[in-house]
């Protein structure tokens, strides 16, 4: 019963998020629990904007991920996902991201320009989504001031900020939201992955109280608020968010991966992106990205690429593995990379 009724597992989750996360930040939400992906969350908070606007547009961006059903797809940007149910994927507009035509352009501005302008094609939308750092686009990242842009932009078209905390919340960023420090306050806010702080399904939509305007069963599934799930995510804040002492060591660890992967971008070529624990190696190709994939899973060490073509090697450490362990899948990953280059060229290479 603990999908609509209180149940101690889930008051006991709602102090704590409030108490642990929410007051210390100076956020006020409510907690909506909808079903136990994120998608299930982003349908949720899309149909929430589209109910309290009247307005059906939702603004995405270029290379953002928000899921695979279809509601969601129609938000994402990959061809490859979204090939199976193009006739359906409607009622969004894409804009581009931050840094998407390069630094010398400023995609805010443009999309300012084109809201303003009553001959655009743009309608008005009921949201804005996107990603603080786009964790399958390719961990393209957000500066403040571009965020800080499209939250006034929203502000003034009365259109709602949801921002996508999925893959990069509950501290994969370095911060607890990803946004953290940026001087900008979500509208709504979707949460899924890391929350429940043991691999369990759970997914959360935290919005400003005053949007909170469904009724009775107006949004409902049949696996929304996973007791057990409950139990594990408050266990997760009392354990990593009750003091600093959890976020001081993940810095120290951010600070040593950065400092790692940016002496390995000096001495091969390549950059790096992305921010926090959730960092890669823009390798250029997706050949030479999949051969380090491969590389580095004969050396018992799985790792992800994402981008637009899978071009960069994305690295999500567990935001509490230790530093001899971090040391070592780094000196692995170097080590997959040297020999995939010296296969690409055809002759032996170091970094």
């Amino acid at each position: 019963m603990s999908m609509d009724m209180a149940t101690t597992s889930k008051r006991s989750f709602l102090e704590i998020f409030k108490s642990k996360i929410l007051t210390p930040r100076n956020l006020d939400y409510k907690l909506q629990f909808t079903g136990p992906t994120g998608a299930n969350a982003i349908e949720a908070a899309v149909k929430l904007a589209r109910k309290i606007t009247k307005r059906t547009n939702v603004i995405a961006f270029t290379n953002g991920f928000h899921g695979c059903s279809l509601g969601a797809l129609a938000l994402t940007g990959n061809t490859t996902n979204r090939s199976s149910s193009t006739s359906q994927l409607i009622h969004v507009t894409r804009a581009a991201y931050a840094g998407y035509f390069g630094d010398s352009v400023d995609t805010a501005d443009q999309l300012a320009a084109l809201l303003d302008d009553p001959t655009s094609g743009y309608d008005p939308a009921a949201a804005f989504i996107l990603e603080v750092i786009q964790g399958e686009g390719g961990l393209n990242t957000a500066s403040s001031d571009w965020l800080q842009k499209i939250a006034a932009l929203a502000e003034r078209h009365d259109t709602l900020l949801i921002i996508d905390e999925i893959q990069a919340g509950c501290g994969r960023s370095g911060t607890f939201f990803s946004f953290e420090g940026m001087d900008v306050t979500p509208d709504i806010i979707v949460m899924s992955k890391g929350i429940s702080g043991f691999g369990l399904p759970m997914s959360l939509v935290l919005l400003r109280p005053d949007l909170d305007c469904w009724l009775p069963s107006e949004h409902n599934g049949t696996f929304r608020g996973n007791n057990h799930a409950f139990v594990t995510a408050r266990a997760a804040i009392e354990t990593f968010w009750k003091d600093d002492k959890f976020e001081t060591t993940l810095s120290e660890r951010i600070d040593y991966l950065t400092q790692h992967l940016q002496g390995l971008a000096e001495r091969s070529g390549f950059c790096i992106k992305g921010r926090g624990m959730m960092q890669g190696v823009d390798l250029r190709t997706p050949e030479l990205a999949k051969r380090v994939q491969k590389n580095c899973f004969e050396r018992n060490l799985v790792i992800e690429t994402c981008g637009p073509y899978g071009e960069v090697l994305k690295l999500l450490p567990p935001l509490t593995i230790n530093q001899i362990d971090l040391e070592l899948g780094l000196e692995r990953i170097e080590d997959a990379l040297t020999e995939a280059l010296q296969f690409q060229s055809g002759c032996p290479k170091t970094i």
